[in-house]
């Protein structure tokens, strides 16, 4: 969905800065786009969201003013229990602490009323959500159960920063079920899901369509899904949890912000 977003905005004319894992893979999606779009202004950054010694150098070399909205697409399902160099598991590390700490490390470089877009899950209506679901032990951990929690924890984080930082327009985009590889799990089955389940996934230029309407939105605090947005569930309406989660997570990154 990453190189699908990249490809919209270039077409549109909208200078992007892609911030990735791979370069190599990354210049190669590059120059697809520019073979298609060759008046694209595209810059490949270096980032690793499981590796927030990483994410603190982007954001450091991101220069004021720069970048006028940012889009928080990366995710994983990590396919077993892994702690980061960090201490923290793999799959909050990506879909939660890195974002987390990128946006809040970027904010100040940003306009005032900057879009900020998190890529959620439909999954986080299946989880419940605490301060110690942040730091999972391998006991507790399991591929969608932990992903789910880590979206949760994020779209968290997205209400907790509208509040705090009222000017933002911050939005949460979910793109349903989506024909990528993040959802290869490493099992047998694999294979017959590739050909029985993945037909009738989104591709990821459909996928991608929520986040790039809420990044055009005016307004902020909406769900976009499908074909439109509307405002946040109500399950999801919970201040109290996402002040604490908020205070936890500053905890465990070491900063200290808003």
């Amino acid at each position: 969905m990453g190189s699908a977003a990249v490809e919209s905005l270039a077409a549109k004319g909208r200078p992007v800065l892609m911030a990735c894992r791979n370069r190599a893979k990354a210049e190669a999606v590059r120059l697809e786009i520019l073979s298609r779009h060759p008046q694209a202004d595209l810059v490949i950054g270096d980032l690793d969201l499981s590796s927030m010694a990483s994410v603190r150098r982007f954001a450091e070399a991101v220069e004021p003013g720069s970048v006028t909205a940012l889009f928080n697409n990366a995710g994983t399902i990590s396919k077993g229990y892994r702690i980061t160099e960090d201490g923290f598991e793999n799959t909050f590390s990506v879909n939660y602490f890195g974002p987390w700490l990128l946006t809040t490390l970027v904010l100040p470089k940003l306009p005032a009323d900057a879009p900020i877009v998190n890529m959620v899950s439909l999954t986080c209506r299946f989880v419940d959500i605490d301060e110690a679901a942040l730091i999972p032990s391998e006991k507790d951990f399991s591929q969608l159960g932990t992903y789910a929690r880590a979206k949760r924890a994020l779209l968290s984080f997205s209400m907790e920063l509208a509040r705090r930082c009222p000017s933002l327009r911050v939005n949460m985009a979910d793109p349903g079920v989506v024909a990528s590889d993040m959802i290869d799990l490493g099992h047998w089955y694999d294979p017959l899901a590739d050909a029985l389940f993945k037909p009738f996934c989104k591709k990821p230029e459909n996928g991608v369509k929520p986040a790039l309407r809420a990044l055009e939105a005016a307004e902020g605090n909406r769900y976009f899904v499908g074909k439109g947005s509307h405002a946040i569930p109500s399950r999801y309406l919970t201040p109290e949890l996402d002040r604490r989660l908020w205070d936890a997570t500053a905890q465990h990154l070491s900063v200290s912000y808003i």
